[in-house]
């Protein structure tokens, strides 16, 4: 076993994570069975060794291309700030023309992003029955009888 605890296949998954932070796909890619990657992938992300060679390389990538999520957010609130700024649309002399522009749809998804980020939006999942109604949830018994002389 490797160094740091992994064995070459878990480090694989390691590697295969970082690129989209899919598990399933990254256990997939790193050469464990399609058929139970959905389960494989999670459990590995959850060992303790696995989450911490993860940790070490997403801390190491941070610093290598100085991107964290203070870079991001710093980013994010730079573009809400540019986009909410109305500016004048210039003709082709480059004289004013008394319209300005605004750019919205921009400002909202850099919002929307800072508000997902701080907690303020949650996704919401509700799930119903057929033709939207109650889902019914049956549980039936069967008992065995456990002596020699039963059936």
């Amino acid at each position: 076993m490797p160094r740091n605890g992994l064995t070459p296949k878990q480090a694989a998954f390691v590697a295969e994570y970082l690129v989209d932070l899919n598990a399933t796909q990254a256990a997939i890619r790193a050469g464990y069975s399609a058929k139970n990657a959905d389960k494989i992938g999670p459990r590995l992300v959850g060992e303790s060794r696995v989450a911490a060679a993860i940790g070490e390389a997403k801390a190491k990538r941070e610093a290598a291309t100085e991107v964290n999520a203070a870079w991001v957010l710093e980013r994010l609130r730079d573009n809400v700030e540019r986009a909410m700024q109305a500016e004048p649309v210039y003709d082709r002399e480059g004289n004013e023309t008394g319209e300005y522009t605004y750019q919205g749809a921009v400002a909202n998804r850099a919002l929307e992003l800072l508000g997902k980020h701080h907690g303020l939006f949650s996704d919401r999942i509700e799930h119903t029955g057929a033709q939207g109604g109650a889902i019914t949830v049956t549980v039936t018994h069967t008992v065995v009888d456990p002596s020699p002389n039963a059936g």
